[in-house]
Parts: C-alpha cells; sequence; structure tokens
C-alpha cells in the first residue's frame, strides 16, 4: 500500500490559510455590504485545486498519467502537476527489486516422484508503461507464471537430478519466467530453489540405500587392505626363505616381545625351538627368566 504525501496537504492548509487571513485583513467591520466569506470561499476552492493537481513521487516510484483515459506520460520521481478531473493517476509502479516466493506441492518429477519445491523470484520493473498498460496485475501474473514454470521444469526432470543440480534448475526457472515475463516489462534478475522435499517414506529409502552403499564400501576397502597385507606378507616369506638368519631374527624378536609384555608362561613348540637355534628347553626357560627379570627392574626405575 502507497503511503500519501502530505506535501500536497500542506499546500492546501497554508492557501487557506492566507486566503482568510487576507479577508479579515481587507474586510471593512464598517460597510455592511461587504462579506468576507467570499474571498474564504474562492481561497478554498484554489487551495482545493492546487493541492490536486500536486504530486509527489518517490525515489523508486513511477507515475503513470492518463489524460481523459488515454496515456498521457510517466511522471516521477520528484514534484510533478496534473490537470485535476482531467488527468488521473491509476498506478504509481515501483521499480526497485522485488522477491516473490512461489511453491510447487505434491508435483511428479519425471520419474513420477511427488516433491514440494520451495524457491524465490527475484524480479523488477524495466518499463512501467507495459506493466501498467499490458497486464492488469503484473504481481499475480508473475507469481502465477513462476508457478506453472516450476512445475513444468519439475515434471520434466530426474529426481536425482532435481536434488544434485539446483543451480541447473535455478537458471531454467529464471529462462522461462524471464521469457514469459517480458512483454510486461519485468525483468527476471534470479531463481533461488529454497528447497525439495520428499515423501519421508521415500526419504528413510534412500537413507538406508545410502547406509548400505557405505557399508559396501568399507567392506571393499577392507578387503583390498587385507589383499595388499597378505602381499606384504608373501614378499616377506620369500626375503626369509632365501635369507635364514633373517627369518631366525624375526623369530627371536617375536618371542622377546611376547615375553616382555606381563607374560608369565609362554608355550613354544619344540620344532620352534630347533628351528631358531635357541638350544635346549631349558635355555628357553632361563632366557624367559631373564627377560622377566629384566623387566621387573625397569619398572621399579621408573
Amino acid at each position: 500500500m502507497r503511503k500519501g504525501s502530505f506535501f500536497p496537504a500542506l499546500v492546501f492548509f497554508l492557501i487557506l490559510i492566507v486566503g482568510v487571513i487576507f479577508a479579515f485583513i481587507s474586510y471593512d467591520f464598517s460597510a455592511k455590504n461587504e462579506n468576507p466569506w467570499i474571498i474564504i470561499v474562492v481561497s478554498f476552492i484554489v487551495a482545493v485545486t492546487v493541492s490536486s493537481s500536486l504530486k509527489v513521487a518517490n525515489q523508486w516510484e513511477r507515475a503513470v498519467v492518463l489524460r481523459l483515459g488515454h496515456f498521457r506520460s510517466l511522471k516521477g520521481p520528484g514534484l510533478f502537476f496534473i490537470i485535476p478531473i482531467i488527468d488521473t493517476i491509476p498506478y504509481w509502479i515501483d521499480i526497485r527489486v522485488i522477491t516473490t516466493a512461489f511453491q510447487a506441492e505434491k508435483t511428479l518429477t519425471k520419474d513420477t516422484v511427488p516433491v514440494d519445491v520451495n524457491a524465490v523470484l527475484f524480479w523488477k520493473v524495466i518499463d512501467p508503461q507495459k506493466a501498467a498498460l499490458d497486464i492488469a496485475d503484473y504481481q499475480s501474473g508473475i507469481s502465477w507464471a513462476s508457478q506453472t514454470a516450476l512445475r513444468d521444469v519439475i515434471g520434466k526432470t530426474m529426481l536425482s537430478d532435481m536434488l544434485e543440480g539446483r543451480d541447473k534448475i535455478s537458471n531454467e526457472l529464471q529462462k522461462i519466467i524471464d521469457e514469459r515475463t517480458e512483454p510486461w516489462g519485468i525483468n527476471v534478475i534470479s531463481v533461488e530453489v529454497k528447497d525439495v522435499l520428499i515423501p519421508q517414506a521415500l526419504e528413510d529409502a534412500m537413507s538406508m540405500q545410502a547406509q548400505a552403499e557405505r557399508e559396501r564400501q568399507a567392506r571393499v576397502i577392507l578387503g583390498d587392505s587385507e589383499r595388499q597385507i597378505a602381499e606384504k606378507f608373501g614378499d616377506a616369506a620369500k626375503t626369509y626363505t632365501n635369507d635364514p638368519t633373517a627369518f631366525h631374527l624375526r623369530a627371536m624378536n617375536m618371542l622377546y616381545e611376547g615375553l616382555k609384555d606381563n607374560s608369565t608362561i609362554v608355550i613354544v613348540p619344540s620344532t620352534a625351538i630347533d628351528t631358531m637355534n635357541l638350544g635346549s628347553l631349558a635355555g628357553v626357560t632361563g632366557l624367559a627368566m631373564n627377560v622377566k627379570k629384566n623387566t621387573v627392574k625397569r619398572r621399579k626405575k621408573s
């Protein structure tokens, strides 16, 4: 709703006050044939005429002036004059950027999935004359044009493309709406898709599918890791086969690590003792006792 300017009302009261003061100043109270009300009435008529012809348009407004029903001109911004009764202003056009929210509810995508889509349209009037004369209500017109364009785009788009490519849908919507509203003197600046809502059951199913896909990828990665580990063990086995000394050192190191970590009883096959060339079973027991004593001493010092 446009707010009127106080300037015409101020001019009206100034002219009326000046007329009243002039009437009483020029009135001769001794003469009975003089009447000050004539001057007051004339002042009132002049004040109404002048205030009605004065109009003020804001910086962002354009006034569409019709003279006897025909388009006369666009006025504004600032102060301008019209002819009362003959000239009329049916429209005050706002040329600022305007935002309009629109949506499409329960609209089927190309793969027959019902979705709710919310979007915002940024637009402005670039030709106030066309916006006033070529369409009855350009704001309602652009709102309906946006909704129909959104439904058309949804019907031609797959759900996966809609969820992943919002920028593409926004650009396509902007192009379609701009083509429809260009004859009305309106320019579409941009369209932003805010949200795409899908049914809860489908959302749960997609979540389960994504979870299953992530689990599958985790199992594949784990299996590939096991394969790489097996290959490394195979390479190590080849190295130990060709170098018995390295194999014996590795076996002794494993035995030492096992005895060091709080191990009181270690079961070692006799064949392993013969293979590692550690001597008799008594030698292995002595080695274990020495390792245990050294471990206890280190703990007491620490």
